[in-house]
């Protein structure tokens, strides 16, 4: 369970009505439970199925990792980082993306740095978490840095901590984000938050995840739903938290293969498919 703790502890961050000591104690309390977890290096992903381009690069006052494929973007996407930060293996996903058509965007919460082990990552966590405003702000200028290449449509991902941001960056953007992908992450059940949401919601979480209970996640897949949203929510069973995560512990191969298929599928229907 050595990706289990860590990403749970993140969720705060995102999560509605937790601020200031509660979310802090429970920061600590995770993190001390992770200890003498480390990130390790990510598995390989594949050959991409085209060239690629990646790279540092600036958008708006933030610094991030952006992949581009070889051809025309057939879509932008913004990827949001786990706990540790902007490190390898989100850099990984971000050109996995590209080689599947897409000019991804890594963003990076952290202010250029990473974590490598637990003591940073709640160090890094608790200053995020104590500047909300300048989390969305990032946000918003992620998504004005695609918007300004011309990509035909947009969409957002992230895993763990990451996954609630994606949730919150079509939040921000109720009814000009294409397409929101969540990788376990925290969700909201509130009817007046979901009600302006226009965006399409990809759910995809674990039945044996702790920190994320599925009872929660069916309410959120049924508030959508009872308010007219697109919403599809799939929960593995044999799964737990942070398992398509190659560089954890809890990687469960199938599941992750399975998830990320979807997850390609749906990208291309809201954005490679957008008008």
């Amino acid at each position: 369970m050595t990706m289990k703790a860590t990403c749970i502890a993140a969720f705060v961050l995102a999560a509605p009505g937790l601020a200031g000591a509660a979310a802090e104690d429970a920061v600590e309390t995770m993190a001390r439970e992770h200890a003498d977890d480390r990130p390790v290096p990510a598995a390989a992903a594949g050959e991409p199925t085209i060239d690629v381009e990646g790279g540092p690069v600036r958008y708006g006052a933030y610094q991030g990792y952006a992949a581009r494929p070889k051809d025309e973007a057939k879509g932008g996407v913004i990827v949001i980082h786990e706990w540790w930060g902007l490190n390898d293996n989100i850099r990984e996903m971000t050109r996995r993306l590209a080689a599947e058509g897409y000019l991804a965007l890594a963003v990076d919460v952290y202010n250029g740095r990473s974590a490598a082990e637990p003591g940073e990552a709640r160090e890094l966590a608790s200053a995020a978490m104590s500047a909300p405003e300048r989390t969305d702000e990032n946000l918003r200028a992620a998504y004005a840095w695609l918007e300004a290449r011309g990509v035909p449509a947009i969409g957002s991902i992230g895993w763990c901590f990451g996954g609630g941001l994606s949730l919150q960056t079509a939040l921000l953007h109720p009814d000009s984000l294409d397409a929101a992908v969540i990788y376990y992450g925290h969700v909201t059940t509130d009817r007046d938050e979901l009600a302006s949401l226009e965006v399409p919601i990809l759910g995809i979480f674990g039945a044996e995840d702790q920190g994320i209970p599925v009872d929660a996640v069916r309410e959120f897949e049924a508030t959508l739903k009872d308010l007219g949203k697109s919403a599809e929510v799939v929960v593995y069973p044999d799964a737990g938290h942070a398992f398509a995560n190659p560089s954890g512990t809890n990687y469960e191969a199938e599941a992750a293969a399975d998830a990320w298929m979807r997850t390609l599928e749906f990208f291309d229907r809201y954005l490679a498919g957008a008008p």
